[in-house]
């Protein structure tokens, strides 16, 4: 087993970074679009009267700026569907490359939106863009899990959502009115996510591919042996993992298509546990958080915009904490302690939401629950939601895991950014009690199916699975405790 300790290496930290420069742009696209809202929906209305000599409707306004703001989750749930293809047919490295294509022609799209005066060019623009977020949400996950060492897995998996926050906050910063999100310049601050993209193309290729890609999928050892030396460093390491692969190849089945992954017996219970996180993460009240948390602030302060980048700052903060508790506290706690607090969370804002009209000075207590469940957010669910489906599958089933993962979470996110304004004008704040309810499903669904994946290798953890019914083999005790 090559569950020893092993020591960074250059070319493991550049793999790493390189591959999380994905995730950077998604974020910028994610925060940049807030605070600029209104802006943007004046070069609607603008670009309207100029076709049809007036002015466009509340009505059309909103289904225009819900559709320009949604699309691109939209086109992530599209971009889920062509992760197996790529990562099997080019390779984990090779495909990020190729995908990265979308984000420049999603940015410069965006970019040429203002100067065609067509909003459809926008709109086009975040469609494309939301392909690359569908297949490099998955893609980054798969290839930072099989570079990297068993002891650091976990924690080089969070940094891709590290890099997600760290995108969002720089988002919210670009997209204020004192920086770019002005009339002038928001076309310019929409093409910002091209200098990472490119960067991107400067630092990968030289980059090695997966080992255990180049082992177990393409059978060439000699490549394998290659990239495995160049990212450990030590002969010793190489060879302890080479022979830990070779194990995994053993027990994995050469093809699993689509229909043989929903079939297959030892997969069951890996399905739904990532279902049930995913789900859980992305519909417990996170992300009705990040897109509407101005339009949240602006009824109750003056200046909403900087409580915003005050989420994005906590946002970015936690997912630090989570990168440093990764391999010490280990997944299963992080997830229980974070759908916990999220629930608890979802609560009280019920309780304060309701009275707010009767009491107006617990307005801070409100912002303060919106920063304690960003944080509990990204503590645990937030990251690990979108890497947990790789660590639970074997090579064969990973990349069909991970693009069901990435269906979840990017499915999770479309759904609640459209349901939330209705469900809000419907329930008002007892909206929150839907997002406790999904949230302690969740805590429960954990507390008892998830087993504990830190310091594991892959084919230990599939091993679990590999029962008669798909019900874990060994250490059940641990399933049903906080440990």
């Amino acid at each position: 087993m090559a569950s020893q300790e092993s020591h960074l290496t250059a070319t493991l930290v550049t793999s790493i970074l390189g591959a999380v420069i994905g995730s950077l742009q998604i974020g910028y696209h994610t925060g940049n679009i807030n605070a600029p809202a209104k802006i943007i929906e004046e070069f609607f209305n603008n670009t309207w009267r100029a076709r049809h000599n007036r002015s466009i409707s509340d009505h059309s306004l909103t289904f225009l700026w819900s559709l320009s703001v949604s699309i691109k989750d939209f086109g992530a749930l599209l971009g889920s569907l062509g992760v197996k293809y790529l990562a099997d047919s080019y390779g984990r490295r090779n495909s990020i490359l190729i995908v990265n294509g979308l984000s420049v022609v999603g940015a410069c799209l965006m970019f040429a939106s203002k100067a065609s005066e067509s909003f459809e060019v926008l709109i086009l623009g975040r469609l494309v863009f939301g392909l690359f977020c569908g297949l490099v949400m998955s893609l980054n996950p798969l290839y930072i899990q099989e570079v990297s060492p068993t002891n650091l897995r976990g924690a080089f998996a969070t940094l891709n959502q590290v890099s997600f926050a760290a995108g969002i906050l720089v988002g919210v910063v670009a997209g204020l009115e004192i920086v770019l999100g002005t009339e002038h310049d928001w076309a310019m601050m929409l093409s910002l996510s091209l200098i990472p993209a490119l960067t991107q193309y400067v630092i990968l290729p030289f980059c090695p591919e997966s080992p255990r890609y180049l082992l177990i999928n393409r059978q060439e050892e000699i490549k394998a042996k290659s990239a495995l030396l160049r990212l450990r460093g030590r002969a010793e390491n190489v060879f302890a993992e080479l022979e830990e692969m070779k194990e995994e190849a053993a027990h994995t089945q050469s093809r699993v298509t689509i229909q043989d992954f929903f079939k297959k017996r030892s997969y069951r219970q890996p399905i739904i546990i990532v279902l049930i996180v995913s789900l859980g993460s992305q519909l417990s009240g996170f992300n009705a958080i990040i897109n509407y948390s101005t339009k949240m602030f602006q009824a109750k302060f003056d200046q909403a915009k900087y409580l915003t980048l005050g989420v994005g700052a906590v946002n970015l903060t936690f997912t630090l904490v989570a990168f440093f508790l990764m391999e010490r506290a280990g997944r299963r706690r992080l997830l229980l302690t974070g759908f916990i607090s999220i629930a608890v969370c979802n609560l009280i804002m019920t309780v304060v939401d309701s009275v707010l009209h009767l009491v107006p000075e617990l307005r801070s207590l409100q912002v303060l629950l919106v920063f304690c469940l960003t944080s509990a957010y990204e503590l645990g669910p937030g990251p690990i939601s979108w890497f947990i489906a790789a660590e639970l599958f074997d090579q064969s089933g990973r990349p069909i895991a991970m693009a069901f993962s990435s269906l979840l979470n990017w499915g999770g996110k479309f759904v609640l950014a459209l349901l939330f304004p209705p469900l809000l004008k419907i329930c008002g704040a007892y909206v929150y009690l839907l997002f406790m309810i999904v949230a302690l499903l969740a805590f429960t669904f954990t507390w008892i199916r998830l087993p504990e994946t830190k310091g594991r290798t892959f084919d230990d953890i599939a091993e679990e699975f590999r029962g008669a019914e798909g019900i874990p083999l060994h250490n059940k005790t641990v399933f049903n405790t906080f440990t």
